[in-house]
């Protein structure tokens, strides 16, 4: 992982399997970079296991499912030593809008979902230079776009 920092690498991200606890951990004491937890780290509930094996957790909105379990990762992240990270996974400016809310509560964010759409359904909270800058809107602050129809998906379950 020298290498990779002289590259300009910041961080191994879920560098193993999800369920692969002393990979992580293995990796973490080879590595000169900071190791996060992704897919291993879905919920509160499974941070505990994770101390001692990564440096840090990688919050999503999409995986935990709510802010209030968001913060719970924080808070038990933090009470475990570790650093805490945002990040998102293909989203519109509506779910940005969500995590960046608890921006101020973060180590590293990583919110930029919604330049990986080709139109975005939402105007909102963006980024510029590192900065980000929430949406003025009601609520997370993010406002539908006129005309922009969001993918709809319906399940026959």
């Amino acid at each position: 992982s020298g290498f990779l920092a002289e590259l300009g690498v910041e961080m191994l991200e879920q560098p193993v399997a999800a369920q692969d606890l002393d990979g992580l951990r293995f990796v973490r004491k080879q590595s000169k970079l900071p190791v996060f937890a992704d897919e291993s780290c879905l919920v509160a509930a499974d941070i505990p296991k994770l101390a001692g094996a990564v440096d840090g957790i990688n919050i999503k909105l999409a995986k935990c499912g709510s802010l209030r379990e968001a913060l719970r990762m924080v808070h038990t992240a933090r009470a475990h030593g570790m650093q805490v990270m945002a990040g998102c996974m293909i989203e519109s400016s509506l779910g940005i809008s969500a995590i960046a809310q608890i921006s101020p509560l973060l180590d590293h964010a990583d919110f930029d979902g919604a330049a990986l759409l080709a139109e975005d359904p939402f105007s909102g909270t963006t980024i510029a230079g590192g900065t980000v800058k929430l949406g003025t809107g009601p609520g997370l602050g993010a406002v539908p776009r006129p005309g922009v129809r969001a993918p709809v998906a319906f399940s026959s379950a």
